[in-house]
C-alpha cells in the first residue's frame, strides 16, 4: 500500500465511523444525550480497553500473550486481543474514544445488556464468518490481531439500522442506508474490513431490533425522556415497544 492509498484508507475509514456516529445522536436525540442515564456498560468497555493499553505499557510481553495471532494457541486471545490497540499512540486514542461514544448511544438505545451481547457478537461474527468461508487469513477481520476497531463498527452500525427501523424522516433514513453501502464500497475498493463488519453489523441490526420491541421493558430509557423523540429535522421516532 502506498503511502496516498494509506492516507485514503485511514480517511475513509474515520469518514464511516463519523457517519454512523451522526446516525447514533439522531437515533437517541441530540437534545437528549446531557438527559440520559450515565452508560456504565460503556464505561465498563472503556475501562477495560484503557486497562489493556495500560498493561500494554506495563508488560511487554502482553500482546504476545494477548493478540490473536493464528500462530498461537489460546482461546481467549479472540476477547483479549480486541481490547490491546497495535495503531500507535493515536491508533490506540482514537479507538478508545469512538469505543467510549459509540457504545455509550449504543446503550442508550438498545440498554446495556442487549448492548454489550451486540458487542460480543461483533467481536465473534468475523471470525465465524472466515471459518465458514475457508478463509485462514482473517480477511474479514479488520482487527489485524488486536484491536477494538472491528467491534466498534459492527456495533455502530446497529444504530444505523435502528434509525432505518425508528425514523419518519426521509432523509434520515437515507443517511442510515449510506452507511452499509458506503462499507460495501470501502470493502470492494480498499479491501477495508472496517466496511464489510458494518455490513454485519447492519444487518444483524435490522433482525434484532424487531424481537427487541418485544422485550418487557423498552429498549430507550424510561421517563422523563420521551420513547420518541422528535429530532432537530422535526421527524420523529417510531415508539420502540411499551413496558
Amino acid at each position: 500500500m502506498t503511502r496516498l492509498s494509506a492516507i485514503v484508507f485511514n480517511l475513509t475509514t474515520a469518514a464511516l465511523l463519523v457517519l454512523m456516529f451522526r446516525t447514533g445522536v439522531l437515533l437517541v436525540g441530540d437534545e437528549t444525550i446531557r438527559r440520559r442515564p450515565v452508560p456504565w456498560g460503556a464505561i465498563a468497555l472503556t475501562g477495560l480497553a484503557v486497562g489493556a493499553v495500560l498493561l500494554q505499557a506495563a508488560w511487554p510481553g502482553a500482546m504476545n500473550a494477548l493478540d490473536n495471532d493464528p500462530r498461537r494457541s489460546g482461546w481467549w486471545r479472540v476477547l483479549t486481543s480486541t481490547f490491546m490497540q497495535n495503531g500507535g499512540t493515536f491508533g490506540a486514542i482514537w479507538n478508545i474514544v469512538t469505543l467510549a461514544a459509540i457504545s455509550a448511544l449504543a446503550q442508550w438505545f438498545w440498554r446495556w445488556p442487549l448492548m454489550l451481547t451486540l458487542f460480543v457478537t461483533g467481536i465473534l461474527l468475523p471470525q465465524h464468518i472466515d471459518a465458514l468461508f475457508g478463509e485462514t487469513a482473517r480477511g474479514t477481520d479488520p482487527r489485524n490481531f488486536a484491536g477494538s476497531s472491528g467491534a466498534t463498527y459492527f456495533l455502530a452500525a446497529t444504530l444505523a439500522a435502528g434509525l432505518v427501523l425508528t425514523s419518519t424522516a426521509t432523509k434520515e433514513r437515507l443517511l442510515a442506508v449510506s452507511v452499509p453501502a458506503a462499507g460495501l464500497a470501502m470493502w470492494l475498493t480498499q479491501d477495508n474490513g472496517h466496511g464489510l463488519v458494518t455490513c454485519y453489523g447492519f444487518a444483524l441490526g435490522l433482525a434484532v431490533l424487531p424481537g427487541a420491541r418485544r422485550l418487557p421493558h423498552r429498549i430507550a430509557p424510561n421517563a422523563p425522556l420521551p420513547v420518541a423523540a422528535p429530532s432537530r429535522s422535526g421527524s420523529q421516532r417510531v415508539p420502540l415497544g411499551q413496558p
